[in-house]
């Protein structure tokens, strides 16, 4: 036994086993005496060959029968895929298109045989199939057919999206906006008088609910989606969905189109001028609003359909055929947002924030998950971007109105122009208050006051600085502002009274700008704004300019009118000469101050019977002097005559009055 072991030591497997077998076939030949141990060892070994070889039987028999079943089968398949191609290769020689086809049941048995086809490759790749040719063969002509099904799936798939897409109507959805008239293209700090007359605008479409609509016929939805599942099953669903996202971005491009939104890069938009770039924002805005809420979420619904609404791939889908089209839009938002922050685009680029900022939770439902996350961060910068842009200009507003100045003072003392400009947009800001607070909160120091727009005085300074830090705790940020915009348009206005060398005209500029402010507040939500403290203190200033003017007007005038207090008597030359001083100091007077304008009628008439009252009262005292010591004749003007002339003043228009040589 222990050469036996050497021996299958030195061998290994089959070999061991056979050379064991003949060394114990030559011991048994030799004359040995076999102990009990030795054959129960020997009866053991026989059993154990018995149940290797039995094993062995077992197993051939199984191969016999697994190689007959795969014979069957691999002929079965090959007879299938035989009628499977001739119906696949029948419209292969057809030039039309199946689903085109009057007979209604061409494309189901179409694609019942585009999924047999899969499911043939499928159990041939099941299959242990020999490595011989004819196996070969059959397993490429399976892959040839599935792929030629394919082919044409793809083929009829982008031609039943195509023929079935329907136009986007922009009647199919209402958005109800309003336009502002102060679109006159001005670029200017401040517009004429018409700007008075503007229209403010609301917020694009703030009730627009979401709805879907149709974008492919309703019947041939159930179409497509039979083609997808049978391409996305075969392993086809890349070509898939690359052939639908290519349509639908054209789709996409139709609907820009058709909402007036042309392709244009962030320098296109920079060099356009404001006229042209007014009306586009009015237009993305309206656009904004459907596309966001409208078709974005109806092609959404048209991937679902399409591709089933579980899993990435609808999702997916969607993003890559909407993508371009949304970067689009984002695209000029981010150009109005890094574009020269002049005053006049404020209005509308907080009309673009407040539509990016009303519309950024559909954006983020819309873009989820990874797949959308580029979209949804862009998004997200730009709404960003406008939030800086509004804050900046705002800013310039300031500086802007700091920095007006006037070659010549104004004629009429009138309504200055910056003025109505300042009140009336600070009227059209108020419809973005909510906006405005969150974009202002952070500027509190936004509008420091130059040196060169002083206050009247050092007291209004202070009443100023008071104001201001009273109201930081009561008011709201977007009011903080708004009060100081107002107190830098005043100073201004100080400045531009300066350019007067007559200081009644002076008072009377200050008085009529000042009234406007005031009235502009009082009669507008700028009241709940500003507040009532803002409306009394404007209304005193005013008044007390109204009582400038009368001073500076008529002190000088009025005092040839007066009594000397010292004399019981006055001389009838000094009456004379007093006479004919007053007749051509008010002469002069009437000359200038008809030529001088009051808009308001209220405060015109106000200002003429104050004016009465003093003149009038006066002159008919001396009138009562005059008549006993002077001659009718170089009496020019009665009482009523002089009320009568007071009515003409404040017209804007210069008259002179009648017959006015000197006796």
């Amino acid at each position: 036994m222990g050469e036996c072991g050497c021996l299958v030591s030195e061998l290994g497997g089959e070999k061991q086993l056979i050379a064991a077998a003949n060394f114990i076939i030559k011991a048994l030949g030799s004359d040995i005496t076999i102990s009990d141990d030795a054959k129960k060892v020997l009866a053991d070994l026989c059993t154990e060959l018995s149940l290797v070889v039995s094993r062995n039987q077992r197993a051939d028999v199984v191969e016999i029968e697994v190689e007959g079943t795969e014979i069957g089968e691999v002929e079965e398949i090959e007879s299938r895929l035989k009628v499977v191609q001739e119906k696949i290769m029948v419209w292969e020689a057809d030039q039309s298109m199946i689903w085109d086809s009057a007979a209604p049941d061409d494309a189901s048995e179409y694609l019942n045989a585009a999924d047999e086809a899969r499911e043939l490759v499928s159990k041939l790749e099941g299959l242990c199939l020999s490595k011989d040719e004819g196996d070969f063969e059959l397993s490429r002509k399976a892959h040839d057919v599935l792929q030629t099904a394919m082919a044409r799936l793809e083929e009829e798939f982008r031609h039943l999206l195509a023929r079935s897409s329907l136009e986007f109507q922009l009647e199919s959805v209402s958005v109800h906006s309003t336009e502002d008239a102060v679109d006159d293209g001005s670029t200017h700090l401040y517009r004429d008088e018409s700007f008075e007359a503007s229209v403010r605008s609301s917020s694009v479409g703030r009730n627009l609910e979401n709805s879907i609509i149709d974008l492919v016929n309703p019947d041939a939805v159930c179409e497509l989606m039979g083609i997808a599942n049978v391409m996305f099953k075969s392993g086809y669903d890349q070509e898939c969905i690359q052939a639908y996202n290519h349509l639908r971005r054209d789709a996409l491009n139709e609907c820009l189109l058709t909402l007036e939104m042309e392709k244009m890069s962030i320098e296109d938009v920079l060099k356009m001028d404001w006229v042209t770039l007014n009306s586009k924002i009015r237009k993305w805005n309206r656009a904004m609003k459907r596309f966001v809420r409208v078709y974005l979420p109806s092609e959404k619904c048209l991937c679902d359909q399409i591709f089933g609404e579980e899993g990435s791939v609808s999702l997916t889908c969607f993003v890559e055929s909407s993508k371009a089209s949304m970067l689009q839009f984002l695209n000029f938002g981010e150009a109005m947002a890094i574009g020269p922050h002049t005053p006049e685009k404020l209005n509308r680029i907080l009309e673009m924030y407040e539509v990016v900022e009303e519309l950024l939770s559909d954006i983020d439902a819309l873009y989820c998950d990874e797949v959308g996350y580029h979209v949804r961060i862009e998004y997200h910068d730009v709404q960003k971007s406008l939030g800086h842009s509004v804050r900046a200009t705002f800013l310039e507003f300031g500086k802007a109105i700091a920095a007006n100045t006037s070659p010549h003072p104004f004629a009429g003392g009138g309504i200055h122009h910056l003025t109505k400009y300042v009140m009336n947009y600070l009227m059209i800001l108020t419809d973005y208050s909510e906006s405005l607070n969150f974009l202002l909160k952070d500027g509190e120091d936004m509008y420091p006051i130059s040196p060169s727009c002083s206050m009247n005085s050092s007291r209004e300074r202070e009443e100023e600085s008071e104001s201001r830090g009273s109201c930081s705790g009561e008011f709201s940020p977007m009011a903080r502002h708004f009060r100081s915009v107002a107190t830098i348009l005043e100073n201004n206005l100080e400045e531009k009274s300066k350019q007067y060398k007559d200081a009644a005209l002076q008072q009377f500029f200050l008085m009529n700008n000042i009234h406007y402010m005031a009235q502009k507040v009082r009669g507008s939500e700028l009241s709940q704004i500003f507040g009532e403290d803002w409306i009394r203190k404007h209304y005193g200033k005013f008044q007390q300019q109204a009582m400038n003017y009368e001073r500076a007007s008529w002190n000088s005038i009025l005092s040839y009118l007066r009594e000397d207090p010292g004399s019981n008597s006055e001389s009838k030359n000094v009456l004379k000469e007093r006479l004919r001083s007053f007749n051509v100091a008010f002469e002069e007077i009437y000359k200038t101050q008809t030529s001088w304008i009051i808009h308001d009628s209220r405060l015109r008439e106000d200002l003429r019977i104050s004016t009465s009252l003093r003149v009038i009262h006066a002159y008919r005292a001396f009138f009562g002097r005059c008549n006993n010591h002077v001659s009718d004749k170089l009496i020019k003007y009665s009482p009523d005559d002089l009320e009568g002339y007071l009515l003409d003043l404040f017209e804007g228009s210069p008259k002179s009055l009648p017959n006015t040589n000197r006796r």
